[in-house]
């Protein structure tokens, strides 16, 4: 496709919104006004346990609280990865030793131009958080099982934590098991690297867990 115009008719500091028009060699024309996005990480935080850091908050445009993984915008000039160290130690005040990147995706191609890249958070220890004025954040850890029993009876409704989440568990703990796959490991020796495999349940195990409803806390991560 080829852009015949680019024009901005909205900005903020989060977003602009475009006026764009694109043609195909055939001479098929759209038109869209695209949100122009710098980008977000998000960060799936694993402790020794095997448990996973979320954090509750409002949100505004879904009118009600969410549990989803913590996760920031990309401020212009700035890495991913350090994107995502800052707003782990913002967010819930813990810092990471080892960081692995797990996946990046477009949440809303239709119109949205924002990336998401996730990465794998281990190695943690806590410190006092720093979030925004307009933020108020409460965090919990989850077990593995909880997480899948929430997102199975639709108590996790938030796309990245779900993506996220299934991708860790479903493939790279299955690749672990299965041999390896291809990752990207940053920050961090393959010396020193932990493979942080859990258990990929059975069937019936998952079919059970449907049944299963899950008693959500808002207790500090401990």
């Amino acid at each position: 496709m080829k852009i015949l115009s680019w024009t901005e008719v909205l900005s903020n500091p989060i977003f602009r919104v475009i006026d764009a028009r694109a043609v195909a060699p055939d001479g098929f024309e759209i038109h869209r006004h695209v949100v122009a996005h710098d980008g977000s990480a998000v960060m799936l935080a694993v402790d020794d346990r095997q448990r996973i850091l979320l954090v509750r908050q409002y949100r505004l445009p879904a009118g009600d609280y969410l549990w989803e993984l913590p996760a920031g915008r990309i401020d212009p000039g700035e890495k991913p990865l350090a994107a995502a160290k800052r707003e782990l130690l913002e967010e819930t005040g813990y810092r990471a030793r080892h960081w692995e990147k797990l996946i990046s995706f477009y949440p809303t191609p239709g119109y949205v131009a924002e990336r998401m890249t996730v990465f794998l958070a281990t190695g943690l220890s806590l410190g006092p958080a720093k979030p925004q004025e307009d933020e108020r954040i409460r965090c919990r850890w989850f077990t593995a099982e909880e997480l899948d029993r929430a997102i199975r009876t639709g108590r996790i409704v938030d796309g990245k934590t779900i993506l996220a989440f299934l991708y860790w568990r479903y493939y790279r703990c299955a690749g672990d098991k299965l041999g390896g796959t291809n990752r990207t490991s940053v920050g961090s020796s393959s010396r020193r690297r932990r493979s942080y495999e859990h258990p990929v349940p059975a069937r019936a195990e998952l079919r059970e867990s449907i049944k299963n409803r899950i008693s959500f806390s808002n207790a500090r991560p401990r």
